[in-house]
């Protein structure tokens, strides 16, 4: 199993769950200004999408959606307890915070980020996407620990990758004291500090 990844990217929210589940893995770094990985290989050769995270399964086969991702790993890892079961009130909320992320979170980060493509009055209006976000997943937190299921789960996990853009795009995390605690806490995990500190990223 081979994860290529970018550090500090959405890639990151796939690499804390395989060190957190156990499984043995390899990596592989990509430079998605050039396109090429670590090895030297033209990665759009590799994954046409572009695009990390990208996991290419043993038996050859391959997944290219951190979302996808993450639940196929939580699920063939099941006593990782990363994912609650199919078919359960649990499971749906976990994917409704997986898709709330995706679609709500994430995205609204990239066009701050290339500000020169959109614009600043553009940029402004996902700025404030962004704020309403955090502010919506703070108050949500405000008397919890994880985002569902009173414990981490693969949510968690790209949340916090998510949360971690912050200064990216300008934003004072302090803010929102709520999400400085879940960050910190997220942060202390021992796989979390594992990958963190292999991809040479912190808070």
């Amino acid at each position: 199993m081979k994860l290529y990844y970018t550090p500090g990217t959405c890639s990151l929210s796939p690499h804390i769950v395989l060190c957190e589940a156990g499984y043995d893995y390899d990596l592989e770094k990509v430079n998605l200004r050039e396109h090429t990985t670590e090895s030297g290989k033209d990665y759009y050769a590799i994954n046409e999408k572009g695009a990390v995270p990208y996991l290419e399964l043993g038996d050859g086969q391959v997944l290219s959606e951190g979302v996808a991702i993450v639940q196929y790993l939580a699920d063939n890892k099941p006593e990782s307890n990363l994912i609650p079961a199919v078919g359960t009130i649990d499971r749906a909320q976990v994917q409704e915070w997986l898709n709330y992320i995706t679609s709500e979170v994430h995205k609204a980060h990239w066009p701050i980020f290339r500000a020169d493509l959109v614009g600043d009055q553009a940029k402004e209006v996902f700025i404030d996407k962004v704020k309403k976000a955090y502010s919506y997943v703070s108050d949500h937190l405000a008397d919890k620990e994880y985002l569902a299921c009173d414990k981490f789960t693969v949510a968690d996990a790209y949340m916090f990758t998510v949360l971690r853009w912050h200064k990216g795009v300008g934003l004072d995390l302090n803010k929102w004291s709520v999400l400085v605690e879940y960050q910190k806490r997220i942060s202390e995990r021992s796989a979390v500090k594992k990958v963190m500190e292999f991809e040479g990223i912190s808070l």
